[in-house]
């Protein structure tokens, strides 16, 4: 079985955010970056399954040059292969046909997403490469289990769960639940230095949206103590300052 496995290069969540360029992009000095935790899911579930020889995992990325760490994080981890779209991400509709586009020149099974990136959070790309590839998509996987040609999925609904019979290639976004987050070895940060990773060009994609600026969100306010018998002062607090009632 050949399984992808798509891979984000996002911010660590201990980076202090701020914009540049009037708010228009992300001021990336001083920031460190990191495999995004759900790729990681995503990744592991991946490494598990081809545990045996049974299957070749291949991680892919769209980004620039300086991704390759992360990338050859991603091969330490235990990924078999990798190739980097030689793109900047500018948002889930151009991630997606580039992945859409290498996925159709190779034979994938499977392909694992993470349900969504830290640093957009936009839950797109699983979807929309499923819609370009013409197969199923799983947006949110809780649980992922591989028998013969069909994948058993578990994902969460309103109230239980909800399981689900799918026959491959299918490409799934993966959730907590799905795998633990595996850390690379010694052997396998010597070994990831020399994997192959491959460097491809993107593809065309029509811009369909631009950003207009990005906003922090507004500091908190300080805390505002009221008397446990002064009811009628909550009450005022809640309706005319926090607007909430």
């Amino acid at each position: 079985m050949n399984i992808l496995v798509c891979i984000s290069n996002v911010p660590d969540t201990t980076s202090k955010i701020t914009f540049s360029d009037g708010n228009t992009s992300l001021n990336t000095s001083g920031i460190q970056y990191i495999i995004n935790p759900y790729d990681e899911i995503a990744l592991s579930k991946a490494i598990g399954l081809a545990e045996g020889g049974k299957s070749t995992v291949t991680v892919l990325n769209v980004g620039e040059a300086g991704t390759e760490a992360t990338i050859r994080k991603a091969l330490a981890t235990g990924a078999d292969e990798a190739v980097r779209i030689d793109a900047a991400p500018r948002d889930g509709w151009f991630v997606a046909h580039q992945i859409a586009s290498y996925a159709k020149s190779r034979s994938f099974d499977l392909i694992l997403t993470g349900s969504e990136s830290i640093d957009y959070n936009g839950a797109q790309v699983t979807a929309f490469v499923g819609e370009l590839l013409g197969i199923p998509s799983v947006s949110i996987a809780k649980k992922i289990e591989i028998n013969g040609g069909m994948a058993t999925v578990e994902q969460e609904i309103e109230g239980g769960k909800e399981v689900l019979s799918i026959p491959l290639p299918l490409i799934a976004g993966t959730a907590e639940g799905v795998a633990e987050p595996r850390i690379p070895n010694m052997r396998g940060i010597m070994g990831a230095r020399t994997k192959p990773l491959a460097i491809a060009e993107p593809v065309d994609v029509p811009v369909l949206s631009s950003i207009v600026r990005y906003e922090t969100p507004e500091p908190r306010g300080t805390v505002t103590w009221v008397d446990a018998g002064d009811i009628d002062k909550l009450v005022d607090l809640l309706r005319h300052k926090a607007r909430v009632i």
